[in-house]
């Protein structure tokens, strides 16, 4: 089926599903009503939902709440309230039923030091909160954070479409340049967001990305149908999570039903171009056990010619509670994928055609192992520890042609890069609540060891079009050929200070060692004269070394939190950064970049200023300054080769910079503001970013005042979702200020590799309807067919501009038992 005809097809079918989900809301629906009281009292601002839906409220002043059109069928409900145990409630809703009226009855929690903050398990409405000052053995008072819930989005899970998911956490720069959502590509405050590389990325609290310390990308992103939830902390995450300047990005994944014994989900998709992902997953409890798991197929065509996928994944999950104080739990997570990359574009053909593609034997293909083991154990009720094992075995291998956009392809031999990673890292948490004069503190410290190991080969592979991952020269390659040993030894600790019932300091340190070494060799070449014609000709030869660089250090950081009245808070901290140098910026042969051989880490800081808080389910926000300080910032800039005269992408310490800006999120029920009917729900969200990036001192005169590379000046995210009983809907609209991709600031080159990214604006259209166990979902992605793109590559997937997709469309049946 061609393109215009598949993509009339998904119209058609996108058209009965929207007939469909419009309809079914207004067949006969039930209304829940009830009060949550505790010892003969009522509770004000229980929150009650019923779990895996959209069926949320709060109780008001006299305890009482209601849920409005309430679909039969089987739910669990549950009650949370802050000091109470969490109320479970099995509730069968049938068609007989106008109204059933309940009588919640909560137990208090007792014999136990109450910690800074009580969490309990409980969803949000709006898909976003925030963490605790005290979570299990980790510490995020006075910190800028975000937690993305997933259960309550209205949106493209299926293609793990970053631009819906992340739309209400500002100041993020997204690349969307992978339709499939294979990898993810985010930055914040001026951090590049290739493979999410300046964010600790971690899943259950352990790394994932292929070497923590030396390449710290991200070729593995876990599909956002198996995530309960996502979890982003500022900068101020680097005194406990590692020193990147982004802060942590941390994929909670779903655990298994704690009131089933078998939990079956089937999630099947189809789209535009080809695409279809299947998901199924299977939990439940029995006993003392609990278990997790999932398996995701997907492939598709892609929007543009020679872009097509073949996608993996699978994870499981064990764990073992024999009772309050201990629990041991054990995961795998697999990926596989191959991707048909379609290469970048000229600007001059992006203009002409954004579909186009003319590179058609570029290929990626990733193979991800992890492994984890957590323990955690209750010591007494002030005292508990958690012990996280991790380890990672896989790689990541590219094929292609490498040279510049604006020439053709000369269907010579491919430039072949293999990289395999054998990692292993252990982290300890010790985290004691204990009184200090009339308030509860909180202590945590820890220790982490890491040991990452990357073999790199880079040489020449076939000359064919096919996906052939094997060298020519295996024994004698022709770029390179590293391994690059890397050891890490770290301790961390930090204390929530309450000095009154609003005011806490939480003051906190890192103790880090860093060892990153490369031994191998690479290929060079000089002009020497030829004997018989007497012109210059390139002769090659192979230069071996060895690095080792070891360097110690201690950082700290601040934090201060003002909470006038409850769930309203002035918060203010500061971090100190360091990111060391990667495998990149050490050795790596790409004809667009050459690397500075003297090229140093990068150190600075984070400061964040801000208000947030929440009110009853009505509003949310978080208004916030910030400050981010980069000395000896890596970066490119363009220089000419005085023998060819080519200009090439040289990366080095290019200058100091600084981000400075304005970060503001709010988001309200506009419904339940004005006390109208709670039957229907209207919630309005925009989440703002205003960022000023410039070089400061550098060697580079000519940089200084210059702005920092992809960091756009201005963004808004913003959206409406409407939800009647089981249906819900949301609109999102996208706007992106133009930016530069270079420390130069350069507008326009021949090879497209450097240049600004256009100014562009996106709408994206989902709804969902749950009726018993099923739900369907649809989806119309860049709702207007706009041309734009968000990044301009130096190597793969490139070189050049990498454009964002067209128009999509996606339909979802989910059945679950």
């Amino acid at each position: 089926m061609d393109f215009t005809l598949q993509e009339k097809f998904m119209k058609s079918l996108l058209t009965i599903l929207l007939l469909t989900l419009f309809y079914l809301p207004l067949r006969a629906q039930v209304t829940v009503k009830g009060t949550v009281e505790s010892l003969g009292e009522s509770l004000p601002g229980a929150y009650i939902f019923l779990r895996g839906t959209g069926f949320q409220t709060v109780s008001d002043q006299n305890g009482e709440f209601s849920l409005f059109a309430v679909p039969q069928g089987d739910y669990i409900l549950q009650v949370f309230f802050s000091g109470r145990k969490t109320f479970h409630k099995e509730l069968s809703i049938r068609p007989d039923e106008q109204v059933i009226q309940l009588r919640i009855e909560m137990e208090e929690i007792s014999g136990d030091l109450n910690q800074v903050t009580v969490i309990g398990d409980h969803s949000d409405a709006y898909g976003i909160r925030r963490l605790g000052a005290v979570e299990g053995t980790a510490i995020y008072e006075a910190k800028k954070n975000e937690v993305i819930q997933l259960d309550n989005m209205t949106a493209n899970l299926a293609t793990n479409n970053s631009r819906q998911i992340y739309a209400k956490v500002p100041g993020l720069n997204i690349y969307e340049s992978d339709g499939a959502g294979l990898q993810l590509g985010i930055g914040a405050r001026g951090l590049d967001p290739n493979r999410t590389s300046h964010f600790n990325v971690r899943q259950n609290g352990y790394d994932i990305s292929a070497d923590a310390l030396g390449y710290p990308e991200s070729y593995y992103t876990p599909s956002t149908e198996g995530v309960d939830r996502i979890e982003v902390v500022r900068g101020a995450a680097s005194l406990q999570y590692g020193t990147q300047f982004g802060g942590l990005l941390n994929f909670v994944m779903k655990e298994g039903a704690e009131d089933k014994k078998l939990n079956v989900v089937l999630r099947n998709t189809v789209g535009s171009y080809g695409f279809l992902n299947t998901f199924s997953s299977v939990g439940g409890s029995s006993d003392k056990w609990n278990y997790y798991a999932f398996f995701q197929y997907k492939r598709g065509d892609g929007w543009r010619a020679n872009s097509e996928f073949d996608s993996k994944m699978a994870y499981t999950a064990l764990s073992f509670k024999p009772n309050d104080r201990f629990k041991v739990k054990l995961e795998y997570t697999m990926m596989d994928y191959l991707a048909r990359q379609a290469g970048g574009l000229t600007d001059a053909l992006f203009e002409e055609n954004p579909r186009q593609s003319i590179r058609s034997r570029n290929w990626f293909k990733v193979n991800w192992n992890l492994l984890a083991s957590q323990l955690d154990y209750k010591i007494n009720n002030q005292l508990k520890i958690n012990l996280r094992n991790f380890g990672l075995i896989g790689g990541r291998d590219a094929l292609g042609n490498l040279g510049r956009i604006d020439r053709i392809d000369d269907d010579l031999e491919r430039n072949l890069f293999v990289d395999d990673f054998q990692n292993f890292g252990s982290e300890l948490r010790l985290m004691y609540n204990y009184r200090l004069g009339k308030q509860e503190n909180a202590f945590l410290i820890g220790g982490r060891y890491y040991k990452g190991f990357t073999d790199r080969k880079q040489g020449l592979g076939s000359a064919g079009d096919d996906a052939d991952f094997r060298f020519l020269n295996p024994g004698n390659l022709e770029d390179a050929d590293y391994d690059f040993p890397g050891n890490n030894i770290s301790f961390f600790a930090e204390n929530v200070f309450n000095l009154n019932d609003k005011i806490s300091l939480t003051p906190g340190a890192r103790f880090e060692y860093i060892q990153t070494a490369a031994s191998g060799y690479y290929g060079g070449s000089t002009l020497i004269p030829d004997p018989v014609t007497g012109f210059a000709r390139d002769s090659t030869f192979q230069v071996f070394e060895t690095l080792d660089r070891k360097r110690s250090f201690v950082f700290g950081g601040l934090g201060f939190s003002y909470k006038p009245k409850e769930n309203h808070e002035f918060y203010a901290n500061f971090s100190q950064n360091y990111r060391s140098i990667n495998f990149n910026d050490i050795r790596v042969n790409n004809p667009n970049l050459v690397v500075d051989e003297n090229i140093q880490d990068e150190r600075g800081y984070n400061f964040d200023l801000g208000i947030r808080g929440n009110r009853d389910r009505k509003f949310n926000y978080d208004i916030s300054l910030f400050y981010l300080k980069y000395q000896d910032r890596i970066g490119a800039i363009l220089q000419t080769d005085p023998e060819s005269f080519r200009i090439y992408r040289y990366r080095t310490n290019v200058a100091d910079a600084y981000s400075m800006g304005l970060e503001a999120f709010g988001e309200m029920d506009l419904l339940r503001v004005l006390d109208w009917n709670e039957k229907y729900r209207l919630n309005f969200f925009t989440n703002i970013s205003v960022i000023d990036a410039r070089y400061q001192s550098s060697d580079e005169k000519v940089l200084e005042g210059n702005r920092v590379e992809l960091v756009p000046p201005f963004s808004i995210r913003s959206g409406v979702t409407f939800g009647l009983g089981a249906f819900n809907m949301t609109y999102q609209y996208s706007h992106v200020e133009e930016h530069f991709t270079d420390a130069s600031n350069a507008v326009r080159t021949p090879s497209a590799v450097e240049g600004i990214i256009p100014a562009y604006q996106v709408m994206d259209l989902s709804m969902s309807y749950l009726y018993k166990f099923i739900k369907l979902e649809g989806s119309v992605n860049n709702l207007t067919d706009s041309h734009y793109f968000t990044r301009r590559a130096a190597g793969y997937p490139g070189p050049g501009i990498i454009p964002s997709d067209g128009r999509t469309f996606f339909l979802t049946v989910e059945f679950n038992f």
